[in-house]
């Protein structure tokens, strides 16, 4: 069952296959990506780049400097404290490269890249499985035994939303420190609570990678850049251990651009709460639960009656609405799937499709069974 789910969010073309309609009738609230689209400095820097013969026609830079620099100044740390390459992924898979990491603690449920690289790389995996019932919160003791050469985890944490405030993770990456453990922090939903980021604090741990995410929050997911925050050995360690030309000269450009935009950033913070808070209110009151998400999306727990299979097939089916399926999230359990929070229209169109296939899925739990279990 769950090999007939997307893996990741955001595989329109596969579904419209599938279910034999158009993608451009698909509405996605699989893919966390920000529905405001990129920057107006992004798209003018493409189409200005474009006009630029050698932006095809010369390498990238090798050492990709200003993108460092410009990352570097955003982080508000130096240039040798970051690394570049097109995605997480082969960030976390240069730094298992550049590390001796054997055995990796991995609170789950969590994005299922972690354990795919981890299982490349031949690291021993620990699972450590948070609790629903606390709103998936990491435990700095139970996470940081000494076992384990490194852990592996998401702030705000990826299926629920919920962030580990900065105190909490600062006590967690010292204890981390005094067992020698390293700590593999994802940073990929910062972007919408900054001030609880450790990339500040990078100098203090030389336990501490951070990675982050430079096309989530800027509406670019199709020019793939992420970047690591490390000391400088491990930045440059890393670097050593990543493929040459990992960034094209029109991504680099692009979010050097989005990176000086500050008012599309604060715009952004400020609509995804709004939209969020708003969205959350009216998912709760159809009966479904809800975690308190700080990122642009929401996870669901469906009500008992509900088989989440069915439900996820009829919104694409019925209203042509993608949600993330949670089947292949370790550790949680089937009912749960993942929204992400779109823009007012949109979100409106999908708590009136979730009313109705509530609604008909009631009837057909009453016609059966002549009751249902809320």
């Amino acid at each position: 069952m769950i090999e007939s789910f997307p893996i990741h969010g955001g595989q329109l073309r596969h579904l419209a296959e599938r279910f034999a309609i158009p993608v451009s009738q698909l509405l996605d609230f699989s893919a966390n990506i920000n529905p405001e689209g990129p920057p107006e400095t992004v798209l003018a820097t493409l189409h200005a780049s474009l006009d630029d013969l050698s932006v095809l026609t010369n390498y990238p830079d090798l050492q990709q400097t200003e993108l460092r620099q410009s990352i570097a100044r955003h982080a508000g740390v130096l240039p040798q404290n970051i690394a570049v390459a097109n995605g997480f992924v082969p960030l976390l898979e240069a730094a298992l490269r550049s590390l001796p990491i054997r055995r990796c603690l991995l609170p789950v449920p969590a994005f299922v890249e972690y354990r795919r690289a981890l299982t490349r790389s031949q690291v021993e995996i620990i699972p450590h499985a948070l609790m629903a019932e606390s709103d998936f919160h990491y435990d700095a003791e139970a996470m940081v035994t000494g076992q384990q050469d490194a852990l592996l985890f998401a702030n705000p944490q990826n299926p629920s939303g919920v962030v580990c405030c900065r105190e909490a993770l600062l006590r967690l990456v010292a204890r981390a420190a005094e067992r020698d453990v390293c700590v593999l922090l994802d940073e990929a939903f910062i972007d919408y609570l900054p001030e609880h980021s450790l990339v500040p604090d990078i100098d203090r741990f030389p336990n501490l990678i951070i990675f982050r995410s430079l096309t989530k929050f800027y509406g670019v997911p199709g020019l793939r850049l992420a970047y690591a925050v490390a000391n400088p050995d491990i930045a440059s360690s890393l670097h050593e251990n990543l493929p040459p030309w990992p960034i094209t000269t029109l991504a680099s450009r692009a979010v050097i651009a989005a990176l000086e935009d500050e008012p599309y950033a604060n715009r952004t913070r400020l609509l995804n709460l709004q939209r969020r808070g708003h969205l959350q209110t009216q998912i709760e009151a159809l009966g479904i639960h809800t975690y308190p998400s700080a990122a642009n999306f929401l996870l669901l727990r469906l009500p008992s009656f509900v088989d989440p299979v069915d439900f996820w097939e009829r919104m694409i089916v019925e209203h042509h609405i993608v949600l993330r399926s949670c089947l292949n999230y370790e550790a949680l359990s089937g009912e749960h799937l993942r929204v992400a929070v779109r823009n007012d229209q949109e979100n409106a169109h999908l708590v009136q499709a979730v009313w109705q296939v509530l609604a008909k899925l009631r009837d057909i739990s009453l016609s059966k069974t002549g009751s249902y279990r809320a």
